[in-house]
């Protein structure tokens, strides 16, 4: 039980991890108690479990797996995260759920994906399941299937999307599973349940008789319409409504009104697959179509007709078919074959829809012209083909044509276009059908009601009743003013039949739902006036709901605010109709008020004014009529508004003498009751006209003139500006006092910028201006030009065209007047807001800002050209000559320039001018782009008919190569969406495709166009969602521009298509792709810019709300939802705070300003870093594995940024977060300010998001504010302060992507930053290593400024001051050289910081300094010792530093883990013990601390300051320090079932075997120990006899797995590859001791075998690892027993095999080879023994083969010379060691001339015999020891191979070494250089030093014991020991005696660092036995002789140290020579040589 208690104590979520499923069950129980606690869905207690629940669902234990469903479960429905574990758990669920056999895991699986639907995230859940319906278990696919049919019968099609499982469900229908089929079946119903017959058409090909059994299921299905049952969180209204109609026992009626509401009609066309036809066409169609024989053009149309019965056509280029149908239509004189063409047409605007749009506009007028004909089946065609193809347009497109062919003379012609109008109207609503449409529609109506011809006139009657039905009458009426009353009423009657196509929602439906919140509030409407606004408010039920919380009066503004975009220029009310913003209810009737007679008047008057007044209104006495005006003021001024006769007043006030009068107070009054009457009165137009003549004439009037202007103010407000200025500009100049007619265009002027310009009809004010301006008065010229500067600030530029015929002079004038007004924005409207829409604030100014432009452009004259554009100038344009060709170009830019203002009818010329923007001569094509810029121009907004065929080519010409090309081409589609807007290039598949080509100029150009169009549209067609998937492919385009276009695009995609959308769009991309894309769009979602929301709606609510609808709130609102004036670009900041967030949309304005407020103050209360377990790691992995960026720049790129912001998004608070990233950098300091605020209380956190917060910090270094670099220095200091406390270490990730950046600062301007920099760099050495930041601060030396330099080496002094030499890296001596550079530098503070750094270490470290710096230039040596005497500091000093400053060090730079988090306070013993035991332990101590490292340098360069008895080590017994490292045991427990040897011992053992291979390493690991306990006991060993190849191969196949599959798991814990390694190689080398078992093994295994083994060897991955060194020595040693120990034969063969494989295989590394040729090598120098036991024939067979696969010149060519030495080698040895019996061997090879063999073998023989002589004696090799006996020449040879072989024998090293140097002595000509050469580097110096060393001892220079005999072998292994003790003895800090055994294990783990222990990593030929019997040391006596070893030794470490350090450099771990290569070897002699005498020179 003690196991239980441990993991009780454990908290929750680590236990739900635990290994043990009691504690998982346990931990998931109280997870699940837990989870419904937690009130609050924020909770930080949520965000801990983030990770987990993908594992509470996939849990390998059932029990426990049932818990954890339960409780994901909980923590799905009531955690506000939850959503971003969806992907993971809903995988996990239909993987690991559903194929459970309990029903209840099944179940709660189930629920878990309803539930996940219910949190909004039902696109990725339906994802997962369509996935699972792709298992290959049967069980999960029905899994999937019920939890569609679920998910769709409770929530409805609306939120479960069809298409996708639609697509499928034939896929599952043909299964052979039958559950899989019936739960399709059940599927299915539930489907048609939703979409009835729409489900027909993509189930039409399944099996006949399960069509059948569904039909007969489908009548089943209850007509009743489906009812969503289950709602989203989002959807909780509706949730509450639900449940009161069950409550209420489902009310029918509300039943009814539901229904529209929660089945979305799901259109057929959108499931079916499209089909391609334009290759299906017969091959002859174009010739046939053009036949002469009608029955050939009969059967070609009849062809296309069949082909365009395809209900969804594939979208491609149908321009010639149509133009070819067009041409039949409109020529054919055959009447039936027009029939069929136009069927053809039909079906093709049927099967392709929108994608038909761009051809409509061409075929259009063809086919009402045709309607002339009268047979009914033609007219029937007719009508189907064009209704069919108005449907793939806008009535806007082609309502020129339309309106074009109403004037035709053709009865016929024209009944029917009405017919089409009025079917036209029928699919309208009053969005799409907009005043500016209505306006011609209705006039050209109103001639067709009027025609002879009944017929037509019964068409026209039903198209005006259609639109009156339609549009409302409030947008009829005023287009039928003049209309009698007869017809009128038929036109309503006409109106009352129409049935309209979107059903109730116009009309009707929103008068009952308006009549409720008007009703109520507003008594005084009357019926009409609430009929008046239901035109827009019944197309927008939105606002409607909310409307009973707005007063009464905004109300109306609501319903009738912002009306459809089209409509906007209500020029409707230019007409003298009713005002298009019409002022209030009852004003409607009082539009057509009648005028009074004079009689009615003075009665309604008397009614209301008092009778004095009446009477003295004509008095002759001016004071009475002043009095008489005073009283009638203030009777008006009492009167309300609904009592006021406004017209019988005015008429008082008219009545003589009126405006005639004299007295100016009297006038100056009258005026002013005009104006109050105008403001307190509904005040008509009727009324308006009684007194605007008057005031116009009173205008010039200098004391009367101000009243004037006062009462056209309020009239202009009670009447609307548009309306009032017409008129009073008329009178204005229908007289000639110019005094009045300057004053009114000032007050025009004036009340333009008070009203804006909403609906103004320039036209009649721009003759009027023309006469102002030629008018002779300079008074009038002036007010003329000013009005003209107030209109341009909203015309714009057109303006000018008017007036471009001016003389120059006046021209001239104008032109100065618009430059004045550039760049200034039109003022904001102030009045005709509050009366009228309440809301037009920005609406009146943004949008239509853009129609007045557009308008104004509307009224210029416009020149047909297509007459110009004639057949000669098209094909001019097409010559093959390019000269011809630009004349036709210039002509075209002639016509064009000359007409100004052109028709859209160019007739042929869109076709020529496409085919040239291909031209191959690349002027023409920028001539063509500049003639499509004029026409853009030329032909204005009627230019959109044209984007299709001419627009989407120019986008093309945006991949073009040369840039110039590219800038023209983008400066004319910017001209042309200038006048087209956006839509129209959106729309379609045109702008996808352009997408899609592979162009990278293309793509970003046109992703570039993109970005910036884009966030200006308030709505985009659904066809964007075409670009995303190409938009995805352009992320990872190759090309980086692409890419950074592509990632700035994508927020602006997704401000459109949500984030929901795009990510769904990512299912098709690769995994790895959808994992990068996803996480761009999640950066992208934090950046996504806020609509530019529709203003209108948003300001008219909040006014509601407001106070009495003064502006100012609106316009503070307007700016915060990032909309303020017309051209803003919505700021996403300021529109994400402003609280009109997406969400936001339906909220009313007065909640829209209250939310954020509450939302920031809610946020700020929570912890700023929030912990996320395990996040730290997660980043550094991605970071490691490529998967982000790595922190590394110059200077922060957006990608760098945008990373962090992401990366922080999910532990930052996001208001934090928003302040971090802000673009002001007071913000910054606001943050910092918070944070250092939040520093102590939030440890934790901080110390879990280290790596970013410090990232975010390197980014303010980068900031040029002072005060953001103060404070981030102010936090940085605390930050290190806190770190150090609660002794926290950097990790390597964090170091190296922040301090490089702080060194930057080192070289600030500023001393108070440097010095904060510097104080920072001093903390950060207490939470890392001095040691590392001597590296970063080293590197930060070599930096540009000099500052820097110089600070840094400054600090690199302290470094050493404080830390002593041991912190200088890579080696003291490569620092101090790269310091003394720098006192050669320009910069005197640099040299001076050097020379001060470098005596610094002179004081630490005494003289050996400049043997450390090496050499210096004259000058800046005298410097620098110049310096040194000055400083005058003696080195005593230095060691007492050093010793008192180490226990920190210590602390700081081990390495080891466990060391981590000790205080500095713990006592250097405690730290030894500790690494002792680490290091006794086999495999622990990977890394040795720098403590324990030897200090080579400090010891070579010694002089003697400490001198150490050496004898006291002799007493010690060394002997157990050499004993060969053991291998490391498997760490598991031995497994008991030991082999049964009695029952059937081979069949356990293959399966034993057989479990080795496993995939399961814990399988593995268990076989191989069971395997390697019978090795390891001597009588059972035997069983595995017969055995061995089968294990070994069960072995390699493991080893390959480990490479291939386990290595490259990252989710596998390492250390279980270690275990696994160490089992495996244990248990080999157990095998490998037996000699009888390792002989069994097979030339093919051991092959094999050899080669899992190099490759390990070479394996970096594994070096990487903690114990990975340990792995590779181990294997070093398997390789040796291997080569020892298994049958030669074979394994000869078995390497020479290899080595030819290797040598072939180009993938092979040339370390793998050179491997290979090492372990041949010393199975070379293992022959003399083994040659006996050899089979030779085979052998040479193999050397054959070998040969012939390599000839000699083939091997020459080879990069290394290796392969031909070994290759000699092998043959020399085996010539050698049997002499001529060799040829008798080459039995087996079949043809002896194939390879150069037979051939090598006697040219070796014969020189062998030339040599001797004679045959050598084969006794010369055991000849006796002494030379003088074999003084003979000729057997020289033999003499020092014998020699040799001495030296290389452990026992008589010593005696050959002196033999040879007697040897040498007596023959000083002898060459031993042949014996050496093929030896290793390592061998070589050790005979030279060995000669020389006898050499010194004989001349008697030595002071060496002649007893030293220290064996070669052990130099590297003993000299450490004696080394240690010096410098340990040094370096031990408490002065207390340390016991040998410390030293003992110090050294063993000094030898494992340095690789000299038994695993020797360097490679020494003779030493064959090393491994066996380790020889006894003798200890040197002498400190000489010991330095003389160390700098060997030295030498060798360095080779070692890159080993160790350099993971590219691979361990050739004892086999063969030297990694040195042969050229470096010659080299490191000499540098011995040179070292060897320096030590001798120091030491005389």
């Amino acid at each position: 039980m003690a196991d239980d208690s441990e993991w009780m104590k454990l908290p929750i979520d680590q236990k739900c991890e635990h290994k043990l499923w009691k504690a998982r069950l346990n931990g998931y129980e109280e997870a699940f108690k837990l989870f419904q606690k937690i009130a609050d869905e924020k909770s930080p207690e949520w965000s801990k479990y983030l990770g987990l629940i993908k594992k509470f669902v996939t849990d390998s234990n059932a029990v426990a797996q049932l818990k954890g469903l339960e409780a994901a479960l909980v923590y799905v429905e009531n955690a506000y995260v939850a959503g971003k574990t969806t992907g993971e758990v809903a995988s996990g669920v239909v993987n690991k759920v559903f194929n459970q056999p309990k029903a209840r895991a099944k179940e709660l699986g189930l629920d878990i994906c309803l539930m996940y639907i219910e949190i909004e995230k039902g696109e990725a859940v339906q994802e997962e399941l369509l996935k699972g319906l792709d298992n290959k278990n049967p069980k999960i696919i029905v899994a999937c299937i019920e939890t569609l049919r679920k998910a769709l019968s409770e929530f409805g099609s609306k939120i479960i999307s069809l298409k996708p499982i639609i697509k499928v469900l034939p896929k599952l229908f043909e299964s052979r599973e039958k559950a899989v089929r019936d739960e399709a079946k059940l599927l299915a119903v539930e489907i048609y349940r939703w979409i009835r017959d729409a489900l027909r058409p993509p189930l039409q090909n399944i099996n006949s008789v399960q069509l059948k059994e569904l039909e007969e299921e489908w009548v089943k299905v209850s007509s009743a319409a489906p009812k969503q049952t289950r709602f989203l969180r989002s959807q909780q209204e509706l949730k509450a409504k639900f449940e009161q109609q069950q409550a209420a026992g489902g009310d029918a009626d509300g039943g009814d009104d539901d229904e529209e509401e929660t089945v979305p009609q799901v259109d057929a066309y959108e499931l079916l697959e499209a089909v391609e036809i334009l290759s299906k066409l017969p091959k002859d169609f174009y010739e046939k179509i053009e036949a002469k024989k009608w029955q050939e053009r009969k059967e070609a149309l009849e062809a296309v007709e069949l082909l365009v019965k395809n209900p969804k056509l594939e979208s491609g280029d149908y321009a010639d078919l149509v133009k070819v149908l067009k041409k039949v239509v409109g020529k054919d004189t055959n009447v039936m074959l027009v029939a069929l063409a136009a069927k053809c047409l039909a079906g093709l605007a049927a099967g392709l829809r929108k994608k038909f749009g761009q051809y409509a506009v061409h075929v259009v007028p063809t086919i009402l012209e045709k309607f002339k004909e009268k047979k009914p089946q033609v007219v029937q065609a007719l009508q189907e083909a064009i209704d069919a193809i108005f449907l793939t347009t806008t009535l806007q497109n082609i309502s020129e044509d339309v309106l074009a062919v109403m004037d035709n003379k053709n009865p016929t012609i024209k009944q029917q276009t009405s017919l089409f109008i009025a079917r036209s109207f029928r699919h309208c609503t009053p969005s799409t059908l907009p005043k500016s449409l209505l306006k011609p529609f209705c006039a050209a109506l109103l001639k067709h009601i009027n025609d002879s011809a009944p017929e037509v006139r019964d068409a026209g009657f039903e198209a005006l009743g259609t639109a009156l039905k339609v549009a409302g009458e409030k947008a009829v009426n005023p287009f039928l003013a003049d209309v009698d009353k007869l017809k009128l009423d038929r036109i309503k009657e006409c109106a009352e039949k129409v049935e309209l196509v979107y059903g109730k929602k116009t009309g009707g439906a929103a008068e009952k739902k308006e009549g409720k919140p008007l009703a109520g509030k507003t008594p005084a409407l009357s019926g009409p006036g609430g009929d008046k606004e239901t035109k827009d408010g019944a197309t927008k039920p939105g606002p409607l709901k909310k409307a009973p919380a707005v007063k009464a009066r905004d109300c109306l503004t609501i319903t009738s605010g912002g009306p459809p975009k089209k409509g906007k220029p209500a020029a409707a009310a230019g007409m003298g109709g009713a005002g298009a913003k019409g002022k209030k209810g009852p004003e409607t009737k009082e539009i057509f008020e009648s005028e009074l007679s004079i009689e009615v008047c003075e009665e309604k008057a008397a009614a209301v004014l008092p009778a004095s007044c009446i009477q003295q209104l004509d008095s002759g006495n001016w004071k009475e009529r002043l009095a008489c005006m005073e009283e009638f003021q203030k009777a008006v001024e009492l009167m309300e508004r609904s009592e006021m006769p406004c017209q019988a007043l005015v008429r008082m006030l008219a009545k003589k003498p009126g405006w005639k009068e004299t007295n100016f107070q009297v006038m100056q009054m009258k005026l002013h009751v005009v104006a109050l009457i105008a403001q307190k009165g509904n005040f008509s137009k009727t009324s308006a006209q009684v007194v605007l003549d008057g005031l116009v004439d009173k205008v010039g009037d200098v004391k009367c003139g101000s009243n004037a202007k006062e009462a056209m103010t309020a009239i202009a407000e009670a009447c609307q500006l548009p309306w009032t200025a017409e008129q009073v500009v008329a009178m204005a100049f229908s007289q000639k006092n110019p005094k009045n007619q300057s004053e009114t265009l000032n007050w025009l002027s004036n009340a333009i910028k008070e009203f804006g310009f909403s609906g103004l009809n320039i036209k009649a004010f721009i003759s009027n201006v023309k006469t102002a301006l030629a008018a002779t008065n300079p008074a009038v010229r002036t007010s003329a030009i000013t009005l003209l500067g107030v209109m341009y600030l909203y015309v714009g530029p057109p303006l000018r065209m008017f007036f471009e015929d001016e003389k120059p002079a006046l021209l001239s004038q104008i032109d100065a007047e618009f430059e004045k007004m550039q760049g200034q924005t039109a003022p904001v409207p102030t009045r005709g807001i509050s009366r009228h829409v309440g809301g037009g604030g920005d609406d009146g100014e943004e949008e239509e800002q853009e129609e007045v432009g557009n308008d104004v452009v509307d009224l210029l004259p416009r020149t047909d050209i297509g007459d110009k554009i004639t057949a000669e100038l098209v094909s001019k344009i097409g010559d093959k000559n390019w000269k011809i060709r630009k004349e036709g170009l210039d002509e075209v830019t002639s016509i064009i320039n000359d007409a100004k203002f052109i028709q859209p009818n160019i007739g042929e010329l869109p076709a020529a001018l496409k085919s040239r923007l291909n031209d191959s001569n690349k002027i023409l094509v920028q001539q063509t782009l500049s003639i499509l810029q004029q026409l853009a121009t030329a032909m204005g907004p009627n230019i959109k008919q044209h984007v299709k065929n001419l627009g989407i080519p120019v986008i093309t010409v945006l991949g073009d190569s040369k840039n110039n090309v590219r800038a023209a081409a983008l400066a004319t589609v910017n001209a042309w969406a200038e006048q087209t807007g956006m839509k129209e290039w959106l729309e379609g598949e045109d702008l996808s495709e352009e997408l899609k080509k592979e162009n990278p100029f293309l793509r970003q150009e046109l992703l570039g166009w993109l970005a910036e169009k884009l966030p200006t549209l308030r709505s985009v067609p659904s066809d964007l969602l075409l670009c995303v998937p190409h938009l995805y492919s352009c992320l990872e385009d190759r090309n980086g521009d692409v890419r950074k276009k592509a990632q700035d695009a994508l927020p602006f995609f997704m401000m459109h298509l949500g984030f929901e959308k795009m990510a769904k769009a990512t299912g098709k991309l690769k995994p790895t792709s959808k994992d990068q894309v996803l996480a761009m769009l999640e950066k992208a979602k934090a950046n996504m810019p806020a609509k530019p929301a529709p203003p209108a709606k948003a300001s008219s609510r909040v006014v509601g709300g407001a106070a009495p609808a003064k502006f100012q709130p609106v316009s503070a609102l307007a700016e915060d939802s990032g909309s303020n004036t017309m051209e803003s670009k919505p700021d996403p900041k300021k529109g994400k705070a402003g609280g009109a967030s997406s969400k936001a949309k339906g909220v009313q304005g007065k909640k829209v300003l209250s939310k954020p407020n509450l939302k920031e103050d809610d946020d700020k209360s929570g912890p700023i870093f929030i912990i996320v377990p395990n996040g730290k790691e997660q980043r550094m992995k991605d970071e490691k594995g490529l998967k982000v960026l790595k922190w590394n720049f110059t200077t922060p790129r957006d990608e760098y940024i945008e990373q962090l912001k992401t990366q922080m998004s999910s532990c930052v608070a996001k208001w934090l977060q928003d302040e971090m990233f802000h673009a002001d950098f007071q913000h910054h300091n606001k943050a910092l300010a918070v944070m250092i605020e939040h520093l102590e209380s939030e440890k934790d956190g901080v110390i879990s998001c280290l790596d970013l917060i410090l990232k975010w910090l390197t980014l303010r270094f980068f900031d040029t504010n002072t005060s953001v670099l103060m404070k981030t220095l102010e936090y940085l200091k605390l930050l290190f302060n806190l770190l150090s406390q609660e002794e926290y270490h950097l990790t390597e990730n964090e170091a190296s992507s922040f301090i490089p950046y702080l060194i930057l600062k080192v070289g600030e301007p500023k001393d108070v930053i440097r010095k904060d920099v510097r104080a920072i760099l001093n903390r950060m050495c207490l939470i890392y290593p001095a040691s590392k930041m001597f590296t970063f601060i080293m590197e930060g030396t070599k930096s540009k400024n000099s500052k820097q330099r110089a600070e840094c080496l400054e600090e690199l002094g302290c470094l050493v001051e404080s830390y002593g030499m041991n912190v200088c890296q890579p080696t003291p001596g490569k620092a101090l050289k790269e310091m003394a550079t720098h006192i050669g530098d320009r910069d005197n503070t640099v040299r001076n910081a050097a020379l001060n750094t470098i005596v610094t270490v002179y004081n630490v470290h005494g003289d050996q300094v400049f043997k450390l710096i090496g050499n210096l230039s004259e000058k800046d040596m005298s410097m620098l010792e110049e310096r040194i005497k000055r400083s005058a500091k003696r080195p005593s000093a230095a060691p007492a530093r050093q010793a008192e400053e180490k226990p920190q060090r210590t602390q700081n730079i081990s390495a080891n883990a466990s060391m981590l988090r000790k205080g500095p306070t713990e006592d250097m013993s405690s730290k030894l013990n500790q690494n002792r035991n680490m290091g006794s332990h086999s495999e622990a101590m990977h890394t040795v601390p720098r403590e324990f490292q030897l200090d080579l340098d400090e010891i070579e360069n010694d002089n003697g300051t400490v001198r150490c008895e050496m004898p006291a080590l002799v007493q010690h017994k060394l002997d157990d320090i050499f004993e060969p490292v053991l291998i490391p045991e498997p760490k598991i427990r031995a497994v008991s079932p030991h082999f049964d040897m009695h029952s059937n011992t081979a069949s356990t053992i293959n399966f034993v075997i057989s479990q080795v291979a496993s995939g399961d390493i814990n399988t593995s690991v268990q076989a191989l120990a069971q395997i390697d306990e019978v090795l390891r006991q001597e009588d059972k060993a035997e069983a595995m006899s017969g055995h061995i190849d089968q294990f070994l191969i069960a072995t390699f196949m493991q080893l390959r797995l480990i490479y291939n599959t386990h290595m490259a798991d990252e989710k596998l814990d390492k250390d279980e590859i270690i275990k696994l390694y160490s089992c495996i190689i244990g248990s080999m080398i157990s095998l490998f001791q037996i000699e009888s078992l390792a002989r069994e093994a097979s030339t093919g295994v051991l092959k094999d075998l050899m080669h899992g083994l190099i490759t390990l060897m070479l394996d970096s991955r594994v070096e990487d690892l903690e114990e990975g060194e340990q792995v590779i020595r181990s294997v070093n040693l398997l390789v040796v027993k291997v080569l020892e120990k298994s049958d030669q034969t074979n394994i000869l063969s078995a390497l020479l095999v290899l080595l030819q494989d290797s040598l072939l295989a180009t993938a092979s590394s040339p370390k793998f080879s050179e491997l290979v040729m090492k372990c041949l090598w010393r199975m070379v120098r293992l022959l003399p023994e083994t040659i006996n036991s050899i089979n030779l024939d085979r052998i040479l067979l193999d050397i054959h083969i070998f040969m012939k696969v390599f000839p000699k010149e083939k091997l020459k060519q080879c990069k290394s010379e290796f392969p031909i030495r070994t290759l000699k080698t092998l043959l020399h040895t085996l010539c050698k060691l049997k002499g001529p019996k060799i040829l008798d061997h080459l039995t087996m090879i079949d043809n002896k001339n194939e390879s150069e063999l037979e051939a090598h073998l006697c040219r070796v023989m014969k020189h062998s015999m030339d040599q001797t002589g004679s045959k050598a004696d084969k006794d010369t090799e055991k000849g006796a020891s002494r030379i003088e006996e074999k003084a003979s020449k000729a057997k020289v040879n033999d003499i020092l191979a014998e020699i040799f072989k001495k030296i290389g024998s452990k026992e008589n090293t010593k005696e050959g070494l002196a033999e040879l140097y007697e040897y040498k002595k007596k023959y000083s000509d002898a060459d031993i250089e042949p014996f050496l050469k093929n030896s290793s580097q390592f061998f070589q110096s050790y005979v030279e030093r060995g000669l020389r060393l006898i050499e010194t001892e004989r001349e008697g220079k030595g002071r060496i014991a002649a007893s030293t005999g220290i064996s070669p072998q052990m130099e590297g292994t003993c000299v450490p020991a004696s080394t240690h003790t010096v410098s340990s003895s040094i370096g031990n800090t408490n002065g207390e005696e340390v016991g040998p055994s410390v030293y003992l294990e110090r050294l063993k783990i000094l030898r494992q660092r340095c690789g000299l222990d038994n695993a020797k990593q360097e490679d020494r030929p003779p030493l064959t036995s090393l491994l066996s019997k380790p020889a006894l040391p003798t200890v040197a006596s002498s400190t000489d002789m010991l330095h003389s070893k160390l700098s060997q030794l030295r030498e060798s470490r360095e080779q070692y140290q890159h080993l160790d350090l350099d993971s590219n450099q691979t361990h050739s771990s004892g086999i063969g020579t030297t990694l040195a290569s042969p050229s470096s070897a010659a080299a490191n002699i000499d540098d011995l040589k040179k070292r060897l005498e320096r030590i001798k020179s120091s030491r005389k």
